[in-house]
């Protein structure tokens, strides 16, 4: 089969290495899965740019998301039969219940997922929703169970409840998505009038150009009568957290889910004082992949895929991304001719 690993003597995109290997083979409790598809994230991008050239291992299969067909079962697997379409959890160590201390995505301690076939235990693995593809699929263990989790949590959302999504990459566009599906009313920010017009078509209620309105939290103090909204899904990190306080219901919840910026802005005490309480989000466990499939089945949501590569261009979806240039998720597929 052929996969692609990391060859961290080198930098950058020259890491990708598509190499000839063995096909691997089931255990007990395992399956074998011929991957269809598989899909990018932000942090993908970042570990291939980190020195890693003095680690112990340094060969891994990239990427944590990925969906395919079970071809082989090894010995006690009831979970799944020949044939089943699956997708795998993002957290290797955490099925469900509280987050384990220590966590272990696919593609950066382990192999990932862009490869031909897959060997998994057959517990780290879901069904797919039975109205999406492979392609689609392949989006949601990252960004998709991410957002679920940023919207779920302590401070619960009902039905009329305002979210703040930024920016037009994958878990945003999942919020976006998943927090309409539950009910709720959504402003997003986005930094052109085109973007804002394809998140107005995906449902969001307001969309502030951030560009033309850079004080965007008294916008939306204003869209809101003063109140501020119940959640924010923080993606931006440091830049934009001060605004993120500023535009949250006193009563709200910010969470954090990532960083897309490196420049640090220094909060003291009396600018969190009084403010919305603020959590941070690792992905989440296998039993939030299944609730929320549950939710996307029963809605017929369908993630939005913004470009498709074939297997052979992999290098070629990685620099795509670094655009920045794409809203939704950018795959990668085994089925599409290049």
């Amino acid at each position: 089969m052929q996969s692609y690993r990391k060859d961290n003597t080198k930098k950058g995109l020259n890491k990708l290495n598509l190499i000839e290997e063995e096909r691997p083979v089931p255990g007990r409790g395992e399956v074998l899965v011929q991957v269809k598809a598989t899909s990018l994230n932000f942090i993908d991008s970042v570990i291939l740019e980190q020195d890693n050239s003095n680690a112990e291992h340094n060969d891994h299969i990239p990427l944590s998301d990925g969906a395919g067909k079970i071809i082989e079962l090894g010995a006690d697997v009831n979970r799944f039969k020949l044939g089943d379409r699956v997708i795998g959890n993002f957290n290797q160590e955490w099925i469900g219940g509280k987050r384990p201390s220590y966590i272990k995505p696919f593609g950066s301690q382990t192999d990932g997922w862009l490869t031909e076939y897959k060997v998994l235990n057959a517990e780290l693995l879901v069904s797919l929703p039975e109205h999406l593809t492979y392609e689609q699929a392949a989006t949601l263990p990252c960004a998709a169970v991410t957002a679920w989790s940023a919207l779920n949590g302590p401070s619960k959302l009902a039905a009329g409840s305002t979210v703040l999504t930024l920016g037009s990459g994958g878990v945003s566009v999942f919020a976006l998505q998943l927090a309409k599906a539950m009910g709720c009313r959504v402003i997003s920010t986005t930094s052109n009038d085109e973007k804002a017009s394809r998140l107005k078509g995906l449902g969001a209620d307001h969309v502030i150009n951030y560009q033309s309105y850079p004080d965007w939290a008294k916008v939306v103090h204003e869209l809101t009568d003063e109140r501020g909204v119940e959640k924010i899904v923080e993606v931006v990190g440091p830049e934009t957290l001060p605004d993120s306080l500023q535009a949250a219901a006193a009563d709200g919840e910010i969470a954090l889910v990532g960083f897309l910026s490196q420049s640090d802005k220094k909060l003291g005490y009396f600018d969190l004082f009084g403010k919305a309480s603020i959590r941070s989000v690792s992905v989440g466990s296998r039993t939030d992949l299944e609730e929320m499939n549950q939710l996307i089945e029963t809605t017929e949501l369908t993630p939005v895929v913004d470009r498709v590569f074939p297997f052979n261009k992999a290098k070629e979806a990685f620099e795509y991304l670094k655009t920045q240039k794409h809203i939704g998720k950018i795959v990668i597929s085994h089925t599409t001719e290049s």
